[in-house]
């Protein structure tokens, strides 16, 4: 019994722990308690309560449910009435089990959402609502742990089982953020918190970029770590610290900068990410596990549109227990944009057939349209509608025979201003992701990583207050020059240079407020 408390201790995170018992969770805390559930021996009596566990049963309902006084299965396993009966069946008998808590009197009477079988090697679980099923291995069903949300009263299941990888990703960079910050409590300073911030965004970049072909070799950012510093972590700051000096050095500097054989294989970035001061914060053993960890991760997942919504979240002492919750769904999004102006782009597409001369002047439309969000937060709106006019163009494009042709819409007509510095930060870099998978979506992975690099150097969203800012002074009337009056994130001066708009031409301009506010776009016609 008490390797199998054990057991159920394992299902549990940190912070389950420190509540002392269960109550409402977040999808990441669920994720990485489910997880650990997963990675730890199976023991089929305890699988069923380190399960509800996981999804934030309290304890007095798991003892209820022990007891019998709360189950009412009537297979030898575990039903929670109006939620899960959960059966674990004999070796390769997962399906017959499966079928038979399916047919159970007692899950009808219970009025069980889900069924679920395993025998620990795999797992079957069915939604009784819906009709979806899952089928896995056992390991590997926390891939799958969306699917199991209502039992924790989350109702946006559908848009967060679309993002399970950004909720794995945020679960892990939130560890590494409170590790880093408990080693290196100045960097949790108002002095040092921007480079704190501006340290994870660096880190976010990197992880992207070794999973899809930006850095040559698979996993060449991990790999590098964790082959070039020692297992306890005394080097690891100066092995960071190398490579992101690479990165800041063009190809005909780096012989004089005498940069680590090992460093010099990264390529020239730039773009003011790598600007400015290059240190990092001390690693511990632990940090540099959680590192080891993310990078491990299938970057080539990543939802740059609700991505960033949910890593904010990590930088926010108050809503770090919010982690993966509040974000602004896709389809919430496209609610405004659609008819804001996505809808009317559409309907010119399909009026213009295969009329050439129609579809060159849609295309030249789109890219003269100005989206500016002055409330941007991590930019998921800006990213949704750079995203939704991309596919429009590359339709454009297609119907011309031009399907490789170079995108004619530009960042720089995609402006935001935030308050929050490391919201701020993700969203230029959750544009600058989105704009390469749209490259390679829409013209190969061939032509996108040949003109990825080095990124720009212009920032398009400030950082500042939008209450105080004058917001023509960074998306302005057609011809006039564009300064900043807020100190940006890539340590470019106060009195930030003109960065001007592409495209210019004649203007139409109509000004919409939503969600306090939410979105202006600004059309050249």
């Amino acid at each position: 019994m008490a390797a199998a408390k054990k057991a159920i201790v394992r299902a549990m995170p940190e912070s389950f722990a420190r509540r002392g018992r269960f109550s409402q969770l977040n999808p990441v805390e669920i994720e990485e308690a489910v997880s650990e559930l997963a990675a730890a021996p199976f023991y089929p009596t305890e699988f069923p309560y380190a399960f509800l566990a996981a999804f934030g049963n309290k304890e007095t309902t798991i003892k209820r449910l022990r007891s019998g006084a709360s189950n009412k299965s009537d297979l030898g396993g575990v039903l929670q009435s109006s939620n899960i009966h959960i059966a674990v069946s004999a070796a390769g008998e997962v399906t017959k089990t499966l079928l038979a808590l399916k047919a159970s009197p007692a899950t009808a009477r219970a009025k069980a959402r889900f069924i679920l079988a395993t025998d620990g090697a795999t797992l079957e679980a069915e939604d009784l609502t819906t009709g979806e099923t899952v089928a896995c291995a056992y390991t590997d069903f926390p891939d799958h742990f969306g699917f199991f949300l209502p039992l924790a009263g989350i109702t946006t299941v559908k848009q967060i089982r679309e993002s399970s990888f950004d909720i794995r990703a945020t679960g892990r960079l939130n560890k590494l953020y409170v590790e880093l910050l408990k080693d290196n409590p100045d960097w949790g300073t108002a002095a040092r918190r921007h480079d704190m911030n501006h340290f994870m965004a660096r880190l976010i970049f990197c992880f992207f970029a070794e999973h899809t072909d930006i850095f040559s070799g698979d996993g060449l950012f991990t790999d590098t770590i964790a082959q070039m510093s020692a297992s306890d972590a005394s080097n690891t700051r100066e092995v960071i610290e190398a490579i992101f000096r690479a990165m800041n050095l063009k190809v005909a500097d780096r012989e004089a900068a005498k940069l680590p054989r090992w460093a010099d294989v990264f390529p020239y970035v730039n773009g003011g990410l790598f600007s400015g001061a290059i240190d990092a914060p001390r690693f511990s053993r632990i940090a540099r596990s959680y590192l080891l960890h993310i990078g491990a991760l299938d970057w080539t997942k990543i939802n740059p549109d609700i991505f960033g919504s949910m890593i904010q979240a990590v930088a926010d002492d108050e809503e770090r227990g919010a982690l993966g919750m509040h974000y602004t769904s896709v389809p919430n999004i496209l609610k405004v944009l659609n008819p804001l102006f996505l809808d009317d782009l559409r309907e010119k597409l399909a009026e213009a057939g295969d009329n050439a001369r129609m579809l060159l002047n849609l295309r030249k439309r789109l890219s003269r349209i100005r989206v500016f969000d002055p409330a941007c937060g991590s930019g998921n709106f800006l990213v949704i509608a750079y995203k939704e006019m991309r596919a429009i163009e590359a339709e454009i494009n297609k119907l011309r025979g031009e399907p490789d042709r170079r995108s004619d819409i530009p960042l720089t007509n995609f402006r935001g201003i935030e308050l929050r510095d490391f919201a701020a930060e993700i969203a230029r870099l959750a544009l600058i992701i989105a704009e390469y998978q749209c490259d390679v979506l829409y013209r190969g992975p061939k032509l996108a990583l040949a003109e990825f690099l080095p990124l720009d150097a212009q920032n398009w969203i400030t950082c500042g207050n939008a209450l105080r800012l004058d917001w023509l002074s960074i998306c302005p009337a057609t011809g006039t020059g564009v300064k900043f009056h807020a100190d940006d994130l890539f340590h470019t001066p106060l009195d930030q240079a003109q960065i001007d708009f592409e495209n210019d031409g004649g203007e139409l301009t109509f000004p919409l407020i939503y969600a306090n506010p939410k979105v202006w776009v600004k059309t050249l016609f």
